[in-house]
Order: C-alpha cells, then structure tokens, then sequence
C-alpha cells in the first residue's frame, strides 16, 4: 500500500536490508515549488526486535506479491530462511515437494484457496507444521475453527518476531 501511495505521487520506494542490522526504508517524494510550504521532518526509529537463537526455514504464503516479499524481507532480517508462495496451490506444491519446512505464514483471503483451505490441507500431509494465520479479519468466517496462532494485519517486524518466537519455541 505505501509503495502504490508513494508511486501515485511521483515518488520512490527503496528498501535495503541486512542481516543482524535491519532493514532501512527510504522514501522519495517529489518537492514543491511554492516556498512557502512547511517542511515535514519525520523522525526515523529504529525497532528492536528479539531475534530467535534458531535458524528456521519458513514458508511464507500471500496471494499479494508486495505483501509475500516483504514478509520475507521481514523473516530473512529475522535470521530465518523464507520461502514465498504466492497462492495456496504453489504452497501445496513445496510442502509435497518433501522439502523441510520449519513454520508456515499464511495469509487467510486468497482467490481460489482460502488459508483455511491450506491449512486444513497441509494438515493432512504435515500435521505437525507449525502455522500461523495471517488474516486483517478481527474475527474468522463462524463456520471456519482453526487450531493455529494468528497473526492481525497489517503488522510490524516485532509483532512478527514475537509471533514467530512463540509458535516455535512451543515446539522444541
């Protein structure tokens, strides 16, 4: 949403990222001509987040390409390994591809497959993956009972990490 934001007003997005030392995002926007125009100073933070004592391989599943590769961005930072599906069916494909998966992220509203879908059916070929559900729905569907953490969009790198160290660390 922010880079389709900063395009529609001329602007550019970069995104840099590092392992052990974070991820840097710059904004470019273009300046006005009027002089008289207040400039807006944003202050920059810097976001501490634990980062877990195990390297993990995590499957990160969205049907939104932007969404996908900054989760990613957001997992690698974290020290992990990620893996991007960008639908249920491709998911499908790299759990039965028999390769070693640690935790699955996935988004809940997908066309064709609903996260429910994928974690119903991944539960059938790997019933003891962790998985977390990302989802901006406050509540699930009535019918739809799900035994996985979850996770509220939009969310941070911290609220990510947090959610990530739980789910794992209630394994080992």
């Amino acid at each position: 949403m922010s880079h389709g934001l900063v395009l529609q007003l001329g602007g550019a997005l970069q995104l840099t990222s590092a392992p052990d030392k974070g991820t840097k995002v710059r904004i470019i926007l273009p300046s006005t001509s009027d002089e008289d125009d207040e400039k807006v100073v944003v202050p920059v933070s810097t976001v501490e987040v634990a980062v877990p004592a195990a390297h993990s391989k995590i499957l990160v599943v969205d049907d939104d390409a932007l969404i996908a590769m900054s989760t990613a961005a957001m997992v690698e930072d974290l020290g992990h390994t990620a893996i991007e599906a960008n639908s249920a069916h491709a998911a499908l494909e790299i759990i039965r591809s028999g390769e070693p998966i640690d935790l699955m992220i996935t988004d809940f509203s997908m066309p064709k497959m609903s996260g429910a879908d994928l974690i119903l059916a991944t539960r059938l070929l790997r019933p003891d993956l962790p998985i977390i559900l990302a989802s901006g729905y406050a509540e699930l569907p009535g019918d739809i009972k799900l035994d996985v953490a979850r996770l509220g969009k939009p969310y941070e790198q911290r609220q990510l990490a947090e959610q990530i160290n739980l789910v794992l660390d209630r394994i080992k």
